[in-house]
């Protein structure tokens, strides 16, 4: 809860749902009955819902009380909307005054004598020049289609807009393992220069070509680590994205992807700058599918950039064969989605690109589908160094990174946007809850949702709202409630409406497994989302649309109801362009 002064959100209990113009609490604070979507009483049972929408000029609702205790999270699940803090204001009249004791940060029972772990979650790499270069392409294509820079239209024959697919054979003939091709790598971590390659194919595989660059680094792959490499890519990772997300274009019309590994990309980051900012393992180039035949920066064609082995640091800081298995499969089904995105939306079905936080959530999921591939190769302890590993070894790569970012995104629920930031923005914490989003919408609509969302031209909210069929503000309220109301401790999953879990994972499982091992400030509290308690405090607070903030109220015994009141400053109803809206969940005796 972010503290400010000006709109407010005031909770009150009275004797009953009164039908007058005002109630007024015991501390003097006076407001309007003027009730939202939902009026008289609501009467929720144990572990049930409601959603309360604002966005009709109402300002309360009214719940029953008698000792009944509910989640409230008060929601502006909108996009389109700027980018700008709302303030609130919460209070309560008669309503008891909840506590939340936070979790000790002391030493976890789990960390070993010496405070190093022995059951931890895979390492977080740096990422802050993958995330920074990533951004500026994303922003870069947006503004040279928008300028009209770029023009896809000319691509769009019947055959280069034609969508690969393994069944399809390609036009453009492989060349022979061996031949050398020119290419178009960036050259500056600002896009604004490029250099000439050249490049040998090392690997043909069905669906993805492997070039290595001519003058990479000595003692790099050997041959067989090169070959498995390719396998790795064109038989288990290219799949898997296409399976989820759908295939990419194929305006070079040679049915494949290429990769290319060269010292270029390792050379994007200066030696000192990996250790603290971290490196970029590899890219996707919009300008690739959108610069046109004429553009000399172009490759025209489907390109994947990766990183080379250089473990003698030639180009930039040292990279071994293990560490370019560790960093780049994931990064190259993140990008591969980011690929997929673009030629979907704007080369084969010619609209806009997918807005920066929804396809970076999509990217996010797809680092993800390569833990999952691997967990569910190696259940239970198979694969792990130590047994009490979370997840496999071969799934470390994938799995870190989101995972730490959803933590940082629960610690700010009320101020990380899932809807108003975009890929080019710097940032974990969005991040975190962006991917949080999406997989909570795959584990409620299946995973065919994201192809779905992939393949058309909406973009935002209006893409997810037409490929669910439901309102945003209906899910953004589930998905919140999510957060908390899953596994619930000491009871039952199934204790929560369906609506309002996860499936796949157990969120509070994994942080707590980060609380337990992490060594540092970053993860504070074994369960990081804090509900807020209710009580007469009249100090004020901010959120960010795409957000929503969270609260506990404790109603007295002696009370019937209890009404909320959700408004702007001096009681007016917030704009309904921020659809506010109250998200209730009645919690459990106990909780």
């Amino acid at each position: 809860m972010r503290s400010l002064s000006l709109c407010l959100l005031a909770l009150a209990a009275a004797g009953g749902c009164s039908t007058n113009d005002s109630t007024t609490a015991p501390n003097n604070t006076s407001f309007t009955i003027n009730p939202c979507s939902l009026s008289g009483t609501v009467q929720l049972a144990v572990a049930q819902t409601a959603r309360v929408d604002c966005s009709n000029g109402g300002t309360t609702v009214t719940v029953a009380g008698n000792g009944a205790s509910y989640l409230v999270i008060a929601q502006l699940p909108v996009d389109l909307v700027s980018n700008t803090f709302v303030p609130y204001h919460v209070s309560s009249g008669t309503a008891i005054s909840a506590s939340r004791t936070l979790p000790p940060r002391g030493i976890s029972p789990f960390r070993t004598a010496n405070g190093v772990s022995t059951v931890g979650l895979p390492p977080i790499r740096p990422r802050a020049k993958q995330l920074a270069f990533d951004g500026m392409l994303r922003a870069r294509a947006r503004r040279q289609l928008s300028s009209g820079r770029w023009s896809v239209s000319a691509l769009r024959t019947p055959l280069a807009a034609a969508s690969k697919s393994p069944l399809s054979a390609s036009l453009v003939a492989v060349p022979p393992l061996g031949s050398v091709r020119q290419f178009h790598v960036l050259s500056s971590p600002d896009g604004s220069t490029s250099k000439t390659v050249g490049a040998s194919l090392a690997y043909a595989g069905s669906d993805v070509l492997i070039y290595v660059d001519t003058l990479a680094p000595a003692n790099g792959f050997t041959s067989a680590q090169l070959q498995a490499f390719g396998v790795l890519f064109d038989q288990t990772l290219y799949p898997i994205d296409i399976a989820n997300f759908g295939p990419p274009s194929d305006i070079d019309q040679n049915g494949h992807v290429v990769m290319l590994m060269s010292q270029a990309v390792n050379a994007l980051t200066t030696a000192s700058d990996c250790t603290t900012a971290g490196y970029i393992a590899g890219f996707f180039d919009e300008e690739d599918l959108g610069g046109g035949l004429g553009d000399p920066n172009s490759n025209n064609g489907e390109v994947f950039y990766s990183i080379v082995p250089d473990p003698n640091g030639t180009a930039s800081c040292a990279h071994s064969v293990d560490d370019v298995g560790f960093s780049v499969p994931a990064t190259f089904m993140h990008e591969l989605q980011h690929l997929i995105s673009f030629s979907q939306h704007v080369v084969i079905h010619g609209g806009n690109p997918e807005y920066g936080w929804l396809d970076e959530g999509l990217s996010i999921v797809a680092e993800e589908l390569g833990s999952l591939y691997y967990e569910q190769k190696c259940p239970g302890t198979a694969c792990r160094t130590t047994p009490t590993q979370l997840f496999p070894d071969s799934s470390q790569g994938f799995i870190s990174n989101f995972l730490y970012d959803s933590y940082q995104y629960a610690l700010l629920p009320d101020t990380a946007s899932v809807t108003l930031h975009s890929d080019a923005d710097g940032g974990f914490s969005w991040r975190g809850g962006d991917w949080l989003l999406m997989r909570w919408l795959g584990d409620q609509k299946g995973s065919g949702l994201y192809k779905t969302l992939d393949e058309n031209t909406l973009t935002g909210v209006a893409n997810i709202e037409n490929v669910t069929g439901q309102s945003f503000p209906s899910l953004f309220a589930d998905f919140g409630l999510s957060l908390v109301t899953d596994s619930l401790p000491g009871l039952a999953r199934s204790t929560a409406p369906a609506a309002d879990r996860f499936v796949s994972r157990n969120v509070r499982v994994l942080w707590n497994r980060l609380f337990e091992t992490s060594e540092g400030s970053d993860f504070p509290l074994a369960y990081p989302v804090v509900l807020f308690p209710i009580s007469a405090d009249t100090s004020t607070a901010v959120m960010d649309p795409g957000t929503g903030s969270y609260f506990r109220l404790d109603t007295p015994a002696s009370a019937a109801t209890v009404t909320i009141q959700f408004s702007g400053p001096g009681g007016t109803p917030l704009p309904a362009s921020l659809k506010p809206q109250l998200s209730i969940f009645r919690l459990p005796a106990g909780q």
